[in-house]
């Protein structure tokens, strides 16, 4: 308990911890970008400065350092227009592109949205002029400002990781302990089904009944049944060939001898063995919780009809009721765990008898058609 207490601190402490270093690079790279862009705005104010000495110069005036740093923009994208919005120069930007005056004005629209012009003024003949330089971020500024946003997504998947670590971990704990409880439930059982079994054999010794020993010992092997049932919760089933008409029929009479008689159960199937791979206890019971779902369904009351039928792959098992039927807005969810329309019920039948069919056995189980206040079908599909 204490190994297991220390293992939860020490995961938290690296959670934390790498949470903490995320933040500090992602505030670095703020500060970071934040400089990087003063430095930006810094260098476009001196290039301003040097197109307007450089236009306002005399002839024979030194301009060797404006020269430079005009021609020492190799990174910064920018456009220069005059007084009347239309572009007179630009620089650093894609040469084939430029050749079209709309790249030219989309690329303008994005600089007045992201930096504020430099104006130039310069003065020819006693008249002054203007001219605005608009430039963008750089590539590398550009990527620096998309760097975090990358950074926040990488920890968006690294928390939902942890997320769902820890989630499968607690789903795999109930699910052991759930295990657990089942096998240790069908261990317990099978003491006093023992005795049962004893105490069958000493009223056959007292000459009761035949048919009266006859339900009990069916009633017994039901229980056994069951047992085995939770035996094997946890564990891979194994499947065996078995005529499924002969076991199906066994489910569905075991449940009519022990129905209201209100409620008319009809067999239909070949008049012969078709064998596939089932397991009995799994397969029998997914039987018998679709029948018992549609008496519910009926509330006592109805028709219920099993079909068994066969092509050369397959054969399909289709049970029917005359109950108040399925709407299709949760005809797709009545096969999820939890979701049950009953009052009282843990919403676990289906989910089981879809995992049954589909995991363990490789078929397919379905609503095959329901209409509301006339009935709903079922149907399951094995391979032969």
């Amino acid at each position: 308990m204490a190994s297991q207490k220390n293992s939860q601190i020490i995961r938290w402490a690296v959670i934390i911890t790498s949470f903490i270093i995320v933040a500090l690079i992602l505030w670095n790279t703020y500060d970071f970008f934040k400089k990087f862009k003063t430095e930006e705005r810094a260098k476009m104010e001196i290039l301003a400065k040097a197109y307007e000495r450089f236009s306002t110069a005399d002839l024979d005036a030194e301009i060797s350092l404006e020269s430079k740093i005009i021609g020492n923009n190799h990174n910064i994208p920018m456009i220069i227009t005059n007084e009347k919005d239309s572009i007179a120069e630009w620089s650093n930007l894609d040469l084939e592109k430029s050749k079209k005056s709309k790249f030219l004005q989309h690329q303008l629209s994005i600089m007045k949205g992201q930096n504020k012009p430099l104006t130039i003024n310069y003065i020819i003949d006693n008249e002054v002029f203007t001219s605005y330089i608009y430039y963008r971020d750089s590539d590398l500024l550009t990527k620096l400002k998309y760097y975090p946003i990358a950074l926040i997504l990488i920890l968006f998947l690294f928390a939902s990781v942890i997320y769902l670590f820890f989630k499968s971990n607690k789903v795999a704990e109930q699910n052991k302990l759930w295990t657990g409880m089942a096998k240790e439930t069908a261990h317990q059982i099978g003491t006093p089904l023992s005795s049962l079994l004893g105490w069958i054999e000493i009223l056959r010794l007292e000459n009761t009944d035949e048919n009266t020993i006859k339900e009990i010992e069916n009633d017994v092997h039901r229980l056994n049944t069951i047992a085995e049932r939770f035996s094997k919760i946890g564990s891979i089933p194994i499947l065996k060939k078995l005529d499924i008409v002969y076991v199906t029929s066994s489910s569905f009479n075991y449940l009519k001898s022990r129905s209201s008689k209100q409620v008319e159960f009809i067999f239909n199937a070949p008049k012969k063995e078709i064998s596939t791979n089932i397991n009995l206890q799994l397969f029998s019971w997914v039987i018998e919780n679709l029948v018992k779902n549609a008496i519910d369904a009926m509330e006592g009351k109805g028709k219920i009809t099993l079909n068994i039928s066969e092509n050369e792959k397959n054969v399909t098992i289709t049970i029917s009721d005359t109950g108040k039927g399925i709407p299709k807005k949760i005809q797709q969810k009545i096969f999820s765990p939890g979701f049950t329309t009953k009052k009282r019920g843990w919403g676990l039948g289906l989910s089981l008898a879809k995992r049954i069919i589909e995991d363990y056995h490789n078929g397919k189980i379905l609503v095959l058609k329901s209409e509301i206040n006339k009935g709903t079908t079922f149907a399951i599909s094995l391979k032969k």
